[in-house]
């Protein structure tokens, strides 16, 4: 008889569905799953879980269906989930920034503050969020719930809306305006308290944020390598101070150095030329899977 897997995972079906993935297996998890299928396969035995949707995540995790999962701080607070929040995971389907929460109202809208969304309509998936925020600034409007294309309904459907953004993009697209941000969001990784008492699916579930967070911090550095004359090193280093706190190993021939460190991807187009113009050799730029501080 097989034993049972020692965490639940619930991950989040939809659009950070394939993101998720990726960082899993960048992580050094590979989790399988056939188009239809809401359960994924682990090539960790330790594992099992389902994907559902990101807004129910922290309903399951904090019920104990689930060990831990990964959702937006938003959906957290939108449900009030009594759980752990482990780390902040900052990616999403896009990009690897925060979203955030906004009012949003037509262009020509005579609408420029929250008071001014006094008796107004707004239409939003978040409307516990959006209740509080209202009721904090002492106004009172009528809130419904939107099955998304929330975009669409104004001005005909509603006067407002509460959108997640991320670059704005849709927002212009549709002619709407930002009146006020009202939270920022990320993915977060988070646990059920009882599972995180378990001092056994405890230590799991900070290996799994270790290695998910190191995978993240992986993605926007790259590795870098060149041999350079000793006499050069402390001059490179000092006009190039992304170079700082490299690796430094010694070669056969006693007046170079081999150096190997990390840097941010966007810089390596400018320092790769003032390397080799201080006469650096053998340079090459290598992706990273994990960085662990």
């Amino acid at each position: 008889m097989e034993n049972s897997p020692l965490l639940m995972l619930g991950l989040p079906k939809g659009s950070l569905e394939e993101s998720t993935i990726q960082l899993f297996a960048k992580a050094g998890f590979k989790i399988s799953r056939s188009a239809r299928s809401y359960r994924p396969s682990f090539d960790d035995s330790e594992l099992d879980g389902r994907f559902v949707r990101a807004q129910e995540v922290s309903r399951y995790v904090e019920h104990g269906y689930f060990d831990c999962g990964l959702t937006g701080q938003d959906w957290v607070r939108e449900n009030s989930s009594d759980v752990v929040e482990v780390c902040d995971l900052v990616y999403s389907r896009a990009s690897n920034r925060r979203s955030k929460w906004i009012v949003a109202v037509p262009e020509a809208s005579p609408i420029e503050n929250v008071q001014d969304l006094e008796g107004k309509r707004i239409a939003t998936e978040v409307v516990n969020i959006t209740q509080q925020y209202l009721t904090d600034n002492g106004v009172q409007a009528e809130v419904e719930f939107s099955w998304g294309a929330t975009e669409v309904k104004v001005p005909d459907l509603v006067d407002a809306i509460v959108d997640l953004t991320e670059t704005g993009n849709s927002l212009r697209a549709n002619k709407l305006r930002i009146v006020d941000t009202i939270l920022f969001t990320n993915t977060v990784l988070i646990a059920n308290k009882a599972s995180w008492e378990n001092p056994e699916k405890r230590k799991k579930i900070e290996n799994i944020a270790l290695l998910l967070q190191s995978a993240l911090e992986a993605h926007s550095k790259v590795g870098l390598k060149l041999n350079i004359e000793r006499c050069k090193l402390d001059q490179i280093i000092e006009e190039l101070p992304a170079l700082r706190n490299p690796t430094i190993n010694r070669l056969a021939d006693d007046a170079w150095v081999a150096l190997d460190t990390i840097l941010d991807e966007k810089v390596v187009r400018e320092i790769i030329p003032a390397l080799k113009a201080h006469g650096a050799e053998g340079i090459v730029e290598y992706p990273l899977n994990k960085v662990v501080y």
